[in-house]
């Protein structure tokens, strides 16, 4: 399994990219999403919200949040054992949880987000991304807006775990 971690200030584009890879590798690949949920704040089921996108692209899902973990089912978990959960799958992309000791993308729309790049193997950004000089060498740099060429980074980036 490859195990990815996505991250990034809110409405970066986070979930919409990894709803895009999970179609992209979908009906031939088993795709699983963590989705973290800091704020507790998570709507489930409701057309139109990341789980609910997640789940119609054919994912497995967990939501993480300080109160619960749902996984399509409810349970109480910690990231190491729904990691476990998921140990079949060939991708698992986690939104969120940039301290997690895997590969990450960071992405970034309209401005740069420093803070992230200590975490950051890659940054996936758009053309309202003007001034690449603060962007450090040792991170590439991915077209957010090209699916094929991030899942080409991941394959050729990030080995199987597990």
């Amino acid at each position: 399994m490859r195990i990815v971690v996505f991250s990034g200030n809110s409405n970066s584009g986070k979930t919409t990219l990894i709803e895009k890879l999970s179609l992209a590798l979908q009906p031939n690949k088993k795709i699983s999403i963590i989705k973290h949920d800091p704020k507790d704040k998570a709507i489930f089921d409701t057309k139109g919200k990341d789980s609910y996108r997640f789940y119609e692209s054919g994912a497995n899902i967990a939501i993480l949040s300080p109160t619960q973990t749902t996984l399509r089912f409810h349970t109480s978990l910690n990231i190491t054992e729904i990691i476990k959960y998921f140990k079949d799958c060939d991708y698992l992309f986690i939104e969120g949880l940039k301290e997690l000791p895997f590969p990450k993308i960071t992405i970034a729309r309209e401005n740069l987000d420093e803070r992230f790049f200590a975490f950051s193997n890659a940054l996936a950004i758009d053309n309202s991304i003007k001034d690449y000089s603060k962007i450090p060498k040792n991170i590439d740099i991915l077209n957010l807006n090209n699916t094929q060429e991030i899942l080409h980074w991941i394959n050729t980036h990030i080995k199987d775990t597990l």
